[in-house]
């Protein structure tokens, strides 16, 4: 019992020293109250630097001093004029020749069987007239025989002429096009032209390039109209044929088509200038020693080491080429969205 009461009596000597201790320290009790990380005694973190800034036209710039251009690698280039033809932009679809080849096998096994069976008529029609040494029901036949297979003939030539144009019907080496078709040495593709673009006269040619590598496009001839519209789009069509290396039915790609007319003035864009974001394109113009600001542009069509544009951009302006991405991200990061 006289421990127990011993040890009542510390803990009312140690609770007092406490409260004296308190008392004489006011600090104390707000540190209690208010804990802070260690090393940092109340002092808030500081915010981090922003490098956005708007002109005098409200739009969003961003200011890096010399030393920060250095020490992101930032490099600049000087766009150059160019001259591009009169293009049209489309989409393309490369064409299964599957049923070209079944229809121009069709038609070679008809025309076989036609001049089988007109041979055979006109042996019988002479045999008949010698004193009816073939009878008249054996020469009705041939007759009937002959006529279905000129039927069989022609229908598959319309079905040619219907479904693929007289662009590829007609032609007089439709059987090696066919033949190189199949070995996917060329490919036949349908360009499909977006609504109001109809051009006034024929294309004089086209180059082609698949939707996942857009900077490599591959030339193409264009053989003519198609022979329909599409049934979606509605919109003109243009067969194209393309001596390519792979590229198998049901390829979407890219499409530019040349139209008679003056050619057009623009500037190059490096490849490495350009940025893709949320589906749009843009380049960091530099519009001052150490700003940069921000353009949509839109891409023509590729060209060398680059990309033709036709407007938005002047001769001699100087363009990010390495750092775009860096620019990007802080732009991002200073309007809060993501990087």
């Amino acid at each position: 019992m006289s421990k127990v009461f011993a040890g009542i009596l510390i803990g009312l000597a140690l609770g007092a020293a406490g409260v004296v201790i308190l008392l004489q320290y006011p600090g104390l009790q707000d540190l209690l109250k208010h804990p802070q990380t260690q090393g940092e005694p109340g002092a808030e973190e500081p915010a981090e630097e922003s490098f956005l800034q708007q002109d005098a036209q409200g739009k969003t710039i961003v200011r890096l001093d010399p030393d920060t251009q250095t020490r992101m690698g930032l490099k600049v280039a000087s766009l150059a004029a160019a001259e591009a033809p009169a293009e049209v932009k489309g989409w393309g679809r490369v064409l299964d020749p599957a049923p070209l080849a079944a229809l121009l096998t069709e038609a070679a096994s008809a025309r076989v069987a036609l001049q089988a069976s007109t041979r055979e008529f006109e042996r019988l029609k002479v045999l008949y007239s010698q004193d009816h040494n073939a009878s008249a029901r054996a020469l009705e036949a041939a007759e009937a025989t002959l006529t279905r297979d000129r039927i069989q003939l022609e229908s598959a030539q319309a079905r040619l002429l219907l479904g693929w144009g007289k662009a590829v019907a007609a032609r007089e080496d439709l059987a090696e096009l066919v033949h190189s078709l199949v070995a996917q040495e060329q490919a036949l593709v349908r360009v499909d032209l977006p609504l109001g673009e109809s051009p006034k006269t024929a294309p004089a040619g086209g180059r082609l390039a698949p939707v996942a590598a857009p900077d490599h496009p591959i030339p193409a001839q264009i053989l003519g109209p198609a022979p329909a519209a599409d049934a979606q789009l509605q919109t003109d069509g243009f067969l194209l044929l393309a001596r390519t290396d792979g590229l198998v039915p049901g390829t979407v790609l890219a499409a530019w088509l040349t139209l008679a007319g003056p050619q057009r003035s623009g500037v190059l864009v490096p490849r490495n200038a350009v940025l893709r974001h949320e589906g749009e394109t843009f380049v960091y113009r530099q519009t001052g020693a150490d700003t940069f600001q921000r353009r949509a542009v839109t891409l023509e069509h590729p060209s060398g080491t680059g990309w033709f544009v036709a407007a938005g951009l002047q001769p001699q302006e100087n363009v990010v080429v390495v750092g775009a991405q860096q620019l990007l991200s802080e732009e991002l990061k200073g309007q809060g969205g993501e990087e």
